[in-house]
């Protein structure tokens, strides 16, 4: 069975049209995969130091509520009644930014672990360790200005108290 040399030559650069038109397709493709993966290494490391940052935001709001329950304490054992009501309410707003920052923290720690299902590199497992961590601080740090709200507000509490009496 043999073919007419033209017909093998056109066989051949159809061939060879093909296989150009795999390699632009493959390094097309390969380019896109690159950009992606680097912009989902990106995501990790934001959503990292999104969950550090919100853990320290929920660490600085727990410090303010305790200053706060400190501030109800000393005016409780005083006349300044409504000086313990305010820094209870204070200590309570503190106490609410502290969650919601921890809710942020895990919000990131989730992103960071959605990253890391899409390609699971060394970084992007630093990265979501990192973020689970930087939540588990920010929970911290949220109950222990609930903890230190209460106290305001119990303070606050015997102050009125005290005053009524």
């Amino acid at each position: 069975m043999s073919q007419d040399p033209l017909e093998v030559k056109k066989i051949l650069e159809q061939l060879q049209i093909e296989v150009q038109m795999l390699k632009d397709n493959y390094h097309v493709l390969n380019t896109n995969y690159t950009e992606s993966l680097s912009a989902l290494k990106k995501l990790t490391q934001t959503s990292s130091e999104a969950a550090t940052r919100a853990a320290k935001a929920a660490e600085r709001a727990a410090k303010a509520a305790f200053f706060c329950a400190e501030t109800a304490k000393a005016a409780a054992n005083s006349t300044i009644v409504v000086a313990a009501e305010k820094a209870a309410e204070a200590a309570n707003e503190s106490a609410e930014a502290a969650l919601e920052a921890a809710a942020a923290a895990a919000a990131a720690a989730a992103a960071a672990a959605i990253s890391l299902a899409q390609h699971a590199e060394d970084a992007c497992v630093q990265a979501s360790a990192a973020a689970a961590h930087a939540t588990q601080l920010a929970t911290e740090s949220a109950a222990h200005a609930v903890k230190m709200s209460q106290e305001a507000a119990m303070f606050a509490r015997r102050a009125r108290e005290m005053n009524q009496s």
